[in-house]
């Protein structure tokens, strides 16, 4: 099925996490082009967005932050339409009995019940009317069709379990409106991706802000990677 796309957001509602760098700044200023209304998620006041951006403390770590920072967001703008799920941490190389257990707390912690908790908290301003989107930024390295294997145990077991939060959002939210995804970057340039990799901001960014242009009707409960989808 081929998605139907909005030309234009504008006056939409989103809040994208991570939003400082990397993926999820590039996802704040495309979705702000669009015409969105962005808050643009950060843990620390400190950090830099951009300047037609709303900046909002959220250490998705957090719980009494997360959940007071999108009910504010969903209390004062009428509303939530987008949800990306773009905040992630990753420590590479180690396998399973040499990464340290304070990196598997702070991987799953971030990766996995951060977005839990944001998405727990956006779901009753999401479900308010049909087309509600929730991007998840996933990766490869969690996709149970391709090799587990090269060491980074807990960040690609943090991606697997995106996917099911995705996977269960659809089955839970859809008959309601809901769209999910999960979206795969590919190997990006940022802090995090490192220099090596194969891919600019932009083009990392280009399939989540996509999937934020889906309309009601369009796939949901999916893995996409350059806007076909991959397999779970």
């Amino acid at each position: 099925m081929e998605p139907e796309l909005y030309d234009r957001l504008d006056g939409q509602v989103a809040l994208v996490t991570g939003a400082n760098r990397g993926i999820g700044r590039q996802i704040a200023e495309n979705l702000t082009e669009l015409g969105v209304i962005v808050y643009a998620g950060v843990r620390s006041m400190d950090h830099d967005v951009g300047d037609r951006q709303e900046k909002v403390l959220l250490d998705v770590t957090q719980h009494g932050e997360v959940q007071d920072t999108v009910e504010n967001i969903g209390d004062e703008a009428n509303g939530i339409d987008i949800l990306v799920n773009n905040a992630g941490v990753g420590e590479f190389g180690d396998d399973l009995v040499d990464e340290p257990v304070s990196a598997m707390d702070r991987t799953l912690m971030t990766n996995v019940r951060g977005p839990m908790l944001t998405a727990k908290y956006a779901l009753p301003y999401l479900l308010q009317h049909e087309g509600g989107r929730i991007v998840n930024v996933s990766s490869g390295m969690g996709a149970l069709g391709e090799e587990q294997s090269g060491g980074s145990p807990s960040y690609r077991i943090s991606k697997t379990g995106i996917n099911g939060l995705t996977a269960y959002l659809h089955g839970e939210y859809a008959d309601d409106g809901l769209i999910a995804n999960s979206v795969c970057p590919g190997w990006v340039r940022t802090d995090m991706g490192g220099e090596e990799a194969d891919r600019p901001v932009e083009k990392g960014a280009e399939t989540p802000t996509w999937l934020c242009r889906f309309q009601p009707g369009s796939p949901a409960g999916k893995f996409w990677r350059d806007k076909e989808v991959i397999d779970w």
